[in-house]
């Protein structure tokens, strides 16, 4: 049995939990605070309010979301993609996509690893998080032209991604703005 303590005890002496310096220069006096060892750093759980609009998705029929459960899944590849200048979603989500399968390769397709599966059996679901005011102006077409097989089952746009500035505007390049545009993506890969 271990002894208590004997492990988190530091080979120097530490100040009482509340102790006050004195500045040489000022009559200020400074705190510093050593928090007990042996203390949750949470106190209680943290919690996200629920929206109306939460609480109301429950009681409306259930969206097909990604990954469909009915497809045997292999793998998740994961991507972000930028535009920071033109201001086009459809260019960071295309970016996203190609993030998520460019450092990829799927031989078991191929080469017959999974009994019974030919390469013509690859299924694809994609998960975009789009900002929300941007996702009308994304063309699911050009997204899917970037995937070089694989039928693509099924894409959910949702609300994700991020609009930032790119700190600075560049007319030669497009930009009408400062904005940048990042998309998430989520390829989900299987038969």
């Amino acid at each position: 049995m271990i002894s208590t303590c004997s492990i988190l005890k530091p080979p120097f002496p530490l100040p009482s939990p509340k102790t006050h310096h004195k500045n040489s220069h000022s009559d200020q006096f400074f705190t510093s605070y050593r928090p007990s060892l042996q203390s949750p750093r949470f106190h209680r759980p943290i919690t996200a309010p629920r929206s109306a609009a939460m609480a109301g998705e429950q009681s409306q029929p259930a969206v097909i979301s990604v990954p469909i459960p009915s497809i045997k899944l292999l793998f998740v590849e994961m991507g972000v993609g930028y535009d920071q200048h033109g201001q086009d979603i459809t260019s960071a989500a295309m970016r996203a996509c190609r993030d998520a399968i460019s450092s990829n390769s799927i031989p078991a397709f191929r080469r017959g690893s999974i009994p019974g599966v030919t390469f013509d059996e690859m299924k694809l679901q994609i998960k975009l998080g789009v900002p929300q005011p941007l996702q009308h102006l994304l063309d699911i077409e050009k997204v899917k032209s970037i995937f070089p097989y694989g039928e693509i089952v099924h894409i959910e746009v949702v609300d994700g991604g991020l609009i930032c500035s790119s700190g600075v505007l560049v007319e030669e390049m497009g930009d009408k703005n400062e904005d940048c545009y990042i998309v998430n993506a989520a390829v989900y890969v299987g038969y």
